[in-house]
């Protein structure tokens, strides 16, 4: 592929211009070559245009990351916030999948871990928070403030209880500005899961969101709900492993 095509691709795909999409290659483009293995970056540096091997030559060995750290540094080198560091990376991906083809961007993509799904193309789209929110607070009545507070007290225990791989599965569907709940909960996660009953998850649940316990179930229902239907149900019951009696969470009833 040519620069000038690659460019193109970035521009098409997050509507930058020119001049935008410039940033957004380089900046992405060197954060990713901080983020997979030294031997990555050189072959990738080897098959995409001349002007683009400098920003993926890297001396040192790949840093461990996640999805938000790398959006960070990507806003931090385009002077940027995360959301819109979030718009442009995805575009850059974009021309990446052009430029190399399946079997090479299937082998990049392989490096990195799952929660970067949110950047890669073909993936479905990724519903904005504000909207997230909006549907948990129609369903509570809640305001959009406590609707909010609702959702990070599920997705933290959710992250806490659950795998970690689990948790990153389910961040890779989640837009940028529902994951720190998720990382708050995964930075008490022992890697398979902290072990409690539903009762326990409920109990933590009401103590994150500020509620009596039976408010507490009834948002904790809401927010299942809408983030099952957000992240697609079926990716969502392969992706999320619960003990049956959890269903309760999320099973609909004949009022839901």
């Amino acid at each position: 592929m040519e620069y000038e095509r690659f460019l193109t691709v970035v521009d098409a795909a997050g509507g930058l211009g020119r001049d935008g999409a410039e940033r957004a290659t380089t900046a992405t483009l060197q954060t990713l070559a901080e983020r997979v293995s030294q031997q990555k970056a050189q072959e990738l540096a080897s098959v995409l245009p001349a002007q683009l091997g400098p920003m993926v030559n890297t001396e040192g060995p790949a840093e461990r990351f996640d999805v938000d750290d790398f959006l960070r540094r990507v806003a931090e080198r385009e002077g940027t916030t995360p959301e819109p560091a979030e718009r442009d990376a995805e575009a850059v991906f974009s021309a990446l999948a052009e430029a190399l083809g399946d079997r090479e961007f299937a082998n990049l993509v392989a490096q990195l871990p799952k929660d970067y799904a949110c950047l890669l193309p073909g993936r479905p789209p990724v519903v904005p928070a504000p909207e997230i929110v909006a549907k948990v607070a129609e369903r509570t009545g809640l305001d959009e403030q406590r609707a909010r507070r609702a959702i990070d007290a599920v997705l933290e225990t959710l992250a806490e209880r659950v795998s970690v791989g689990e948790a990153n599965h389910l961040v890779g569907r989640l837009p940028v500005a529902l994951h720190e709940p998720v990382r708050r909960g995964l930075r008490h996660n022992p890697g398979p899961g902290r072990r409690m009953s539903l009762a326990e998850l409920l109990a933590l649940m009401a103590e994150r969101d500020g509620a009596p316990p039976d408010q507490a179930l009834e948002h904790a229902r809401a927010v299942f709900m809408v983030v099952r239907e957000t992240v697609g149900e079926e990716f969502f019951d392969r992706g999320v492993h619960l003990p049956p009696d959890h269903r309760v969470l999320w099973a609909r009833t004949a009022t839901s």
